[in-house]
């Protein structure tokens, strides 16, 4: 049975019962660590498109090495988040994502500072384009332990036993915080690029990384510091019972059946333990496996202000600015998601909203895939981004209504693990999507591109339509639609006049 929490209607927002401005304090740290993300992510695409014109190659590759990173070692970084303490985590996370940045920003101001480095010295080239890859994989590998930290273990256990609509409230206001980065960040980097240049954009994001790493540990340590509940939770998860005491106690008993039968279970333990394996069957025994494929069936797409269709778009004669601006309307189409979202699931559930939301993002993209048939290739552009960025609002609600199930359906024991495997199959897919880049690396073919977008994000929403029939029984209630024609029937006869 799948548990619904709703909103208070007549009391609005949800008052926690810890200091509010933790709360606020959790909001700050988060935005801090996303938006030199969200800088990095928009840009990267400008770097590389600048630094090998009329290809979409080196973008392409680095889209490959960044989300073969996270496919590959997601389930591990979920599996070390869940066995390490809160502060380890959180230390790690901060460290590790703030200096790769720096360093990737260090390695593309070097690359735009001498141009003809690939002609006249290609070796240092690959070695700089090596490290801009594996640095910027690694930023995003440890954001990826901070996501599932605050999205999937701080913020549940700071909504257990308080008003039933703060943890709904809690998932749209951190949504909202990452659209609002997406907003502003390439706003702020689109008129950087544009106005002064690529080198200094470069260099303000590995400035700004070294300089707001602090702060961002200060706001997330004062969080876990003042909510007693994150102190008990983190005890709780870093305590281990000795097993393997009691294990060598039996066999040393003489009780053979117990000693065979706990060969066998650790046998099968080692088999779990092998990387994917033990991680992938938890999270295919989840009663929430289909929705989560579903969302990840969205991120094999290029229709999103992505590296791919940046690029695309600038070659295409797009500028940079109008570009951040097109996707700052995009985020804003998302942030007012995070809003419509609780009202909506407040009223319909989580599962139906979830229905709704992804197929109004698949009507809205039927614009993307009629600009292919546009003869003015600006034209064309600017239906394309219209179409991606009016898509973003039933995107993310569909996205805030997969977590919020995942976050209501899996056992406290197994969320850690269960995120990390979700964010390595959304990887994995988003890893295939650069690899048809690579493939289809002429911008003259990014058509071909997005219709096999288009394709998946279909069979996504009937993924998710036959997930809600089978829980539901049905999709549509249609004694209610025929009820409402006949109220509608009735009122034009009862004004009438005898």
């Amino acid at each position: 049975m799948m548990r619904e929490p709703l909103l208070d209607r007549k009391s609005g927002a949800q008052q926690p019962s810890f200091p509010s401005f933790l709360t606020k304090y959790l909001y700050l740290g988060h935005f801090l660590a996303r938006w030199g993300a969200r800088m990095w992510e928009f840009s990267v695409g400008l770097y590389m498109i600048s630094i090998w014109p009329d290809s979409l190659l080196l973008a392409a590759v680095y889209g490959v090495v960044e989300s073969g990173s996270i496919f590959l070692l997601g389930p591990t970084i979920g599996e070390w988040v869940d066995k390490l303490g809160y502060v380890k985590v959180l230390r790690l996370w901060l460290v590790t994502q703030n200096f790769s940045f720096v360093v990737a920003g260090a390695t593309v101001f070097g690359m735009l500072a001498y141009p003809d480095l690939k002609s006249t010295n290609p070796g240092v080239f690959i070695v700089l384009i090596v490290v801009t890859n594996l640095s910027g994989a690694m930023g995003m590998l440890s954001t990826l332990a901070g996501t599932i930290l605050i999205e999937r273990e701080w913020v549940v256990v700071m909504s257990e036993g308080q008003p039933p609509g703060l943890l709904t409230q809690m998932n749209s206001v951190i949504r909202r915080i990452d659209l609002i980065c997406k907003l502003f960040a390439p706003v702020v980097s689109g008129f950087i690029i544009s106005f002064i240049s690529l080198k200094v954009s470069a260099m303000t994001l590995a400035i700004l990384n070294t300089t707001c790493v602090w702060l961002e540990y200060w706001f997330f340590m004062s969080v876990y510091k003042g909510i007693p509940a994150l102190v008990e939770r983190n005890l709780r998860r870093t305590w281990r019972p000795p097993v393997d005491l009691l294990e060598s106690s039996l066999i040393q008993n003489g009780d053979p059946e117990s000693a065979e039968n706990s060969q066998k279970q650790n046998f099968r333990e080692k088999i779990s333990k092998i990387p994917f394996i033990g991680a992938w069957k938890l999270y295919l025994e989840q009663e929430v496996v289909i929705p989560g494929v579903s969302l990840a069936l969205l991120y094999f797409t290029v229709l999103s202000f992505g590296s791919l269709m940046t690029a695309t778009l600038e070659w295409e004669g797009v500028p940079a600015f109008l570009i951040g601006i097109a996707r700052s309307i995009s985020a804003t189409i998302g942030i007012a998601a995070t809003v419509v979202y609780p009202v909506l699931q407040s009223r319909i559930s989580t599962l139906r909203t979830g229905l709704w939301s992804c197929w109004s993002q698949w009507i809205f993209l039927l614009v993307c895939v009629g600009s292919i048939w546009v003869q003015n290739g600006l034209a064309a552009a600017y239906m394309l981004m219209g179409g991606v960025a009016a898509s973003r609002l039933g995107l993310w609600m569909f996205d805030l209504a997969v977590i919020q199930q995942m976050q209501d359906e899996v056992p406290e024991s197994d969320r850690c693990v269960v995120g990390g495997v979700q964010n390595s199959l959304q990887s994995f897919l988003d890893l295939m999507a650069y690899v048809m880049g690579i493939f289809i690396s002429n911008p003259q073919d990014f058509w071909k591109l997005m219709l096999l977008s288009f394709l998946a994000v279909t069979l996504s929403a009937i993924l998710y339509t036959s997930h809600v029939y089978r829980v539901r029984k049905h999709l549509i209630h249609f004694e209610k639609i025929t009820q409402l024609g006949s109220r509608l029937m009735r009122r034009p006869s009862e004004s009438c006049p005898s």
